[in-house]
């Protein structure tokens, strides 16, 4: 039986996403190449995160740091690594959340989200990302309840 499915070109698949989109892809792509290349090497997920977060803009940088020691602090059991070129910790090989700079995707805000392997359930209907500017003691605090719980679950 012949496929009636026609070659897609390289132009016509990277149409509708941004050039950060596809930058992000990439580097995500790096990382799964990386990873399954280590072999019996491995390199330190967690130097890799600092320095990746060393690469930010300085206003993104700054929350990133911040952000990073919470994670650390609220829930240490979580591993550090990258997901498509951005900070994330995971649970069981998992990701669970992330960081995602502002700069990355030209965005007016950073972004601190989970993802579905948090136990975050409140109801039918709850948030997943949260937009972050700056942090505040408030903040920092709900930010390391939300880890927390998410981790516990």
């Amino acid at each position: 039986m012949k496929s009636t499915r026609a070659a897609v070109t390289v132009d016509e698949a990277q149409e509708g996403f941004t050039a950060e989109e596809i930058a992000a892809m990439k580097e995500r792509a790096k990382e799964v190449r990386k990873g399954s290349r280590r072999g019996g090497a491995k390199a330190d997920p967690e130097a890799e995160v600092l320095a990746k977060i060393a690469e930010m803009d300085e206003a993104d940088r700054l929350l990133a740091t911040r952000v990073h020691e919470i994670v650390r602090e609220a829930a240490p059991e979580l591993a550090p690594r990258l997901w498509y070129g951005m900070p994330a910790y995971s649970k069981g090989g998992k990701v669970l959340c992330f960081f995602k700079a502002a700069g990355k995707f030209g965005s007016r805000y950073a972004e601190f989200g989970f993802s579905d392997v948090a136990a975050l359930d409140d109801g039918a209907f709850w948030p997943t990302a949260y937009a972050l500017t700056r942090l505040t003691d408030e903040i920092e605090a709900r930010l390391a309840e939300l880890v927390r719980g998410a981790a516990a679950g």
